[in-house]
């Protein structure tokens, strides 16, 4: 797999639409939109939307191409949309729907001769926030996944009221797997039985937010909710996006940044590692949820009088080790271009990293965890950590065999399950949910390179308009 038409997703809109995939100049295109500071991150804050739309009909050198995108609208700020935001696209979906009913007569310069052409879109690209605004399912709270939905098995923590994913991957597991009857490292007394629920199809979807269509947009409605919302579903609205002809015919519609799970895995792993104040996932309170939802003993804290102490957890680093990780990070230098001067970002004093993009994210989660920890934690730790770096190498290669997705796919679970007997139930928040259902979606829509925000950040927003 080099390209989006050798995906699944690709394939069977041409199956269910064949007048469509006869002409094979009819535009196939991809949306994204995200919000930034057209004034710098000094300025005042300001949340400007642009909505940029992408073409692949065209070789996969030169897809994702500046040039071949295209400024479609800006939605102003000084705010964000938020669930308002469907007001703003109503232009460029009636577009769209016109797009696929007109047939635009074109003209084709290479063969000298008119055409008819059509437009459809294959799907959006967001970071998870924006996922929310768009699809209309809520990415907040336990039932925050969008792909599982209510049949997850996430839950609210006792002591920090946050929702858990924790022990929600081992039914993804084969059914005579071990870790399937382990009562002890995961959720105390549980035993696995139940099996992956199915994705719904496009169509089953439409069916569910049709239901959900009674909620009055504007700048002016105010705060609407369904009732049950947050207990038994996270469906805000019916999203414009159904409102195309052929979106419930998709087998996907929105895609999840890759670059933005990159950060958030690798902010909670670093953070939690190298214990730093504020960040890690390894408190007190982590610590009292610790013992009463699974039975990680050597974690318990120890009370001393009316003092409670932490004692430090395997998984974290002794300072000595976490000053060796800063010093060698500040003697790092990467190729021009690669990544940004990391010295200039590390505070050896304070033990601090700060000021890291995106990518450099995806550079450090890809290449820095298997080197800097591989002698400072005992060895199923590392090989853990590991894992989850080589499976974000893997899934983001510019070649994909289906093959060698499968067998990621099925260790991508495994390598959860290994995360969960190692860290504490707060350390598996949503983001830290979300890798397991990639594969799917690479195995569905191709490379991750198509389908990322990466080179829309990149794009230079002035020169588009």
């Amino acid at each position: 797999m080099v390209h989006p038409s050798d995906g699944e997703a690709w394939k069977h809109f041409n199956s269910v639409h064949p007048h469509f995939s006869a002409e094979s100049r009819n535009v196939r295109l991809g949306l994204c939109t995200d919000g930034f500071n057209p004034f710098g991150s000094f300025a005042a804050p300001y949340s400007c939307w642009p909505v940029i739309l992408t073409i692949y009909n065209l070789p996969p050198g030169m897809c994702m191409r500046p040039k071949f995108m295209f400024l479609s609208m800006v939605m102003p700020g000084p705010s964000s949309p938020g669930r308002n935001i469907d007001v703003c696209l109503r232009p460029l979906i009636d577009e769209l729907t016109q797009s696929w009913f007109s047939r635009a007569l074109t003209y084709d310069i290479l063969r000298k001769h008119n055409f008819v052409m059509r437009a459809a879109l294959m799907w959006t690209i967001n970071d998870f926030p924006t996922y929310g605004m768009v699809s209309g399912w809520s990415t907040h709270g336990k039932l925050a996944c969008p792909y599982r939905m209510e049949n997850n098995k996430a839950f609210t923590l006792t002591n920090r009221g946050e929702a858990s994913f924790f022990d929600c991957h081992r039914h993804f597991l084969p059914p005579n797997h071990t870790y399937r009857k382990n009562k002890n490292d995961f959720f105390v007394g549980r035993v696995e039985k139940d099996v992956a629920p199915p994705r719904l199809s496009g169509e089953e979807l439409f069916d569910v937010v049709s239901e959900y269509s009674d909620i009055v947009f504007g700048l002016q409605s105010g705060k609407q909710k369904f009732h049950g919302f947050g207990l038994t579903y996270n469906w805000v609205r019916r999203s414009i996006f159904w409102e195309l002809p052929y979106w419930k015919t998709n087998l996907l519609h929105h895609n999840l940044d890759v670059m933005h799970i990159e950060k958030n895995v690798f902010e909670n792993i670093f953070n939690t590692v190298m214990d730093v104040k504020g960040k890690t996932k390894d408190y007190v309170k982590a610590r009292l949820d610790v013992t009463l939802f699974c039975n990680h003993k050597n974690m318990d804290l120890v009370c001393d009088g009316p003092r409670v102490a932490k004692p430090r957890a395997s998984f974290v680093l002794e300072k000595n080790a976490q000053r060796l990780v800063y010093k060698w990070l500040k003697s790092l230098c990467f190729p021009n271009g690669h990544a940004l001067n990391i010295s200039r970002l590390v505070n050896t004093e304070e033990c601090i990293l700060y000021g890291m993009k995106n990518h450099d994210y995806h550079v450090f989660i890809q290449t820095f965890i298997p080197l800097a920890f591989r002698d400072l934690l005992p060895k199923g730790i590392w090989d853990a950590l590991t894992d989850i770096s080589h499976f974000f190498r893997d899934i983001c290669s510019s070649k994909l065999n289906v093959d060698h997705i499968k067998r990621l796919e099925k260790n991508i679970m495994e390598t959860k399950c290994k995360l969960e007997i190692i860290f504490p139930p707060s350390f598996f928040d949503s983001m830290e949910h979300l890798p397991v259902h990639l594969l799917f979606k690479v195995k569905v829509e191709g490379p991750i390179q198509y389908r990322w925000m990466y080179p829309f950040e990149r794009l230079d927003i002035t020169g588009a308009m």
